[in-house]
């Protein structure tokens, strides 16, 4: 047999269902249907898959499927379902599951929406036509892909004026160029967008647009008054803020900053700006004068700092302001002339009386009060200078001396006739001018030697001489011999002359030019002649001549014969000599040294330089430490019977040794002290006190008495104040204790 094909297969209509359908009848969707059905109602059919059952329903014979809900596209644009057909009897499936898609068909009913609005934008004034300020975008949920229904155009409905839209990308631009934010610093525009691109039955949707207009530095600095007046003192100090202006800017923000200029009368005066408050702070810049001048016209200029280049042609960028500053007066001190001080010169042998030179000083004041001038004592308190009161003029008082004083400053008062509180200084430099009244003089007294076999042209002495008047350049001075009675030098000296020095001295060397025999300590005047050619003798330079013996043999002619080296060798032996004689002194008193510190050391000395302590202020009758002293005397010491076996040693030392005897003695005599009854038991430390290096005695002191069978009474002690404190504590330990406690 032949195998046949059988054709099979679905056969429905596209699906589409409208949006939005408010019919009261499920609305048909469309209908599915396989070529094996013939009708007789043997196939079944079925839906399954999104909204299968609730939202789409099929009728199992026809294969009808109607929507029985309201959609919306925007909230869902299509289903997908899946259909499948059985025999009605079997159930088995005829064809395979197939599957379908419902679209739902879009309609116009969604209207533009601005997701981000209100908008808020910025544009600078006096931006041109056509500046781009910022973009808007409205949203359409309908089908773009379908119809006009999504396609958005934009529309200006308030602001029209000065803004526009561009009508498909929704930008905003200006639309006129002189918006001034001075006028209008802001602006809110309504903009429309509509769907079906603007064509009649479209919906639209709209929103608030606020374009702020930002500044720029368009307004030049501006001063609210062509004229301020200020007052100021003219003995305001300098810097002395004389007012404040300030120039007002339309702008905002930094295009206000500005500083200020003055343009005139910048001598007195300057401005300066005050960072927070933008104000001209005009201040003294100079001391000013009433009398000089009593009104000033400041000019001050405004400028911004910050000028925008595009607007230069709007005009100056700055404004310009007077301040009239009026001086008013106060009663000043004299002026001297000239005001830093004078110097004058006067000769230093210059007659008392005689005048040095004049000061002048004058009131600056209108009125022009009579001063009077005085002299400081405190910068001369010798009175070496007289002034004159009413003319100033400066006298000698003394007579002046260069080399004592080169210079004289004095303080002169000047002072108001009738107001004396108006006082004036100034400093008057008199310079004391040199006149020759000193002679040269040499620096030391000098003393030379020469032997007679000295040969010419041997150097003596050098001589130094200095001048007690101003060393002035081009001084010169000469030295030469004076002729003297008996003297047998004779014409055998010169003089050679070194230059002029900086440290104000001459040197000379003074040469033999023959030889002569020249006599023991004969002295060699010597004339010194200074600049003026005043004649001095002074007697200061001393030759001794040395003879030579020629008659006591060989040691003799060793030591003389040979010129000036005998005669250092002479003074070689004669130091020697003095070296010898000091060693022996220092060593003699070193020795001496040692024999007064072995003598400190004696026990006798330690005793008698004890620092003891005395009985207090009413202790008269206290023992007298003599006695201790003088051991010598003591009556149980006086004689050295000790023994065979001890030697006779001195006094002093035996009673260092028989400590009995010296304990019995104190004992006897703190027995006596216990027992006297008419005086108070002062301290006696004093009195027996026994301390020395190494000393094997025990204490002395009568604080032991304690231990005694004393029957006094000593607790009136506790009475005399903190000074007897420690003592009442010894005497009367009881109470001490009670208060203790």
């Amino acid at each position: 047999s032949s195998l046949e094909r059988v054709k099979r297969g679905w056969v429905w209509n596209q699906f589409f269902v409208v949006e939005e359908y408010t019919g009261t009848e499920p609305l048909y969707v469309g209908k599915i249907h396989t070529d094996s059905d013939e009708g007789e109602g043997n196939i079944k059919y079925s839906i399954s898959g999104e909204g299968a059952g609730s939202i789409f329903i099929i009728d199992e014979l026809t294969g009808d499927i109607h929507a029985t809900e309201r959609l919306d596209r925007e909230e869902k644009a299509f289903y997908t379902l899946r259909a499948q057909a059985r025999d009605r009897l079997s159930n088995d499936p005829l064809e395979p599951e197939s599957e379908f898609v419902i679209k739902v068909q879009d309609i116009n009913d969604s209207e533009p929406k601005f997701l981000e609005g209100p908008y808020i934008g910025s544009v600078a004034e006096l931006s041109p036509i056509g500046t781009s300020v910022m973009k808007v975008t409205a949203s359409d949920a309908d089908d773009p892909t379908y119809g006009s229904s999504a396609r958005v155009v934009y529309s200006v409905l308030d602001g029209e004026k000065f803004f526009t839209v561009d009508r498909h990308t929704g930008i905003i631009m200006t639309a006129v160029a002189d918006l001034d934010r001075e006028t209008q610093d802001r602006y809110e525009l309504v903009v429309k967008a509509t769907d079906m691109a603007g064509q009649m039955g479209g919906l639209s949707g709209s929103t608030t647009v606020t374009i702020v207009i930002t500044d720029v530095n368009d307004n030049p600095p501006r001063f609210p008054q062509k004229m301020y007046q200020f007052s100021v003192s003219e003995g305001a100090a300098v810097g002395t803020a004389v007012g404040r202006v300030i120039a007002t800017d339309a702008d905002m923000g930094e295009n206000t900053d500005m500083t200020y200029l003055i343009k005139d009368g910048g001598e007195l005066f300057k401005v300066t700006t005050d960072a927070e408050t933008q104000e001209a702070v005009v201040s003294i810049k100079k001391p000013l004068d009433f009398e000089n001048k009593r009104t000033h016209n400041v000019v001050v200029e405004a400028v911004n700092k910050h000028v925008d280049p595009r607007f230069v042609d709007l005009g100056s960028f700055r404004d310009q302001t007077i301040v009239r500053v009026s001086v008013s007066d106060i009663d000043e001190p004299p002026i001297f002339q000239p005001a830093e001080g004078t110097i004058m010169e006067v000769q230093e042998d210059t007659k008392v009386g005689a005048l040095v030179g004049v000061v002048a000083a004058r009131d600056p004041d209108v009125k022009n009060k009579p001063v009077r001038f005085s002299i400081d004592r405190a910068t001369d308190q010798d009175m070496i200078f007289h002034i004159d009161p009413d003319s100033g003029a400066i006298t000698l008082g003394k007579i002046l001396d260069r080399e004592t004083a080169g210079w004289h400053n004095i303080t002169v008062k000047a002072v108001e006739a009738d107001n004396h509180t108006m006082v004036s200084h100034t400093l008057v430099s008199i310079r004391i001018l040199d006149v020759n009244d000193n002679p040269p003089e040499l620096a030391t007294p000098y003393e030379a030697s020469i032997c007679e076999d000295a040969k010419p042209g041997q150097t003596l002495q050098t001589l130094r001489v200095y001048f007690h008047d101003d060393n002035a350049s081009g001084k010169k001075l000469f030295i030469s011999t004076a002729p003297r009675s008996g003297s047998v030098l004779g014409s055998g000296l010169v003089t050679v002359m070194d230059r002029f020095r900086s440290d104000g001295y001459f040197r000379f060397v003074c040469r033999t030019k023959t030889t002569k025999t020249v006599a023991h300590s004969s002295i060699w005047p010597i004339s010194l002649v200074g600049f003026k050619n005043v004649q001095i003798l002074a007697r200061a330079c001393t030759v001794h001549a040395c003879t030579l013996e020629r008659h006591h043999g060989r040691l003799s002619k060793a030591l003389y014969g040979h010129g000036s080296g005998s005669f250092d060798l002479v003074c070689l032996c004669v130091l020697m000599f003095l070296v010898f004689v000091l060693l022996i002194l220092t060593l003699k008193r070193h020795r001496k040294g040692q024999r007064i510190a072995e003598d400190e050391e004696d026990m006798r000395d330690n005793v008698i330089k004890y620092n003891d302590e005395g009985g207090g202020e009413q202790d008269t009758q206290a023992y007298d430490m003599s006695a201790l002293r003088n051991l010598y005397d003591f009556p149980e010491a006086k004689s050295c019977d000790s023994g065979p076996d001890i030697r006779c040693l001195p006094q002093w030392i035996q009673v260092a040794a028989d400590f009995s005897l010296f304990k019995g003695y104190i004992r006897k005599k703190v027995e006596q002290a216990d027992a006297d009854l008419s005086v108070p038991p002062y301290d006696s430390f004093q009195t027996y006190a026994f301390e020395g290096t190494s000393s094997p005695a025990l204490s002395l002191s009568s604080i032991h008495t304690l231990s005694t069978t004393s029957e006094q009474d000593f607790s009136y002690l506790s009475d005399w104040g903190p000074r007897f404190r420690q003592l009442a504590g010894y005497y009367a330990p009881g109470k001490q204790e009670e208060e203790g406690s």
